[in-house]
């Protein structure tokens, strides 16, 4: 997962992410470190924020730009 890079890029804390998925930032880190998984709801929340899709997050794809949004 790319969470890590994505947040060092956007000059973030775990914390400050942390309060974005509603979770410590003790549970974050064990995100990050590959110790618990993110939640769909929480990819969802992060592809939002970072304004990127699931895809990119995961890995599976290099394409940052965000898939249409339906309307």
């Amino acid at each position: 997962m790319r969470i890590k890079d994505l947040r060092e890029d956007n000059d973030l804390l775990q914390k400050e992410v942390a309060d974005i998925l509603g979770i410590t930032q003790a549970h974050y880190s064990r995100i990050e470190q590959g110790i618990y998984q993110l939640s769909y709801d929480g990819l969802k929340k992060l592809a939002i924020y970072y304004k990127t899709s699931i895809d990119y997050i995961l890995g599976l794809t290099n394409v940052k730009d965000p898939y249409p949004r339906k309307k």
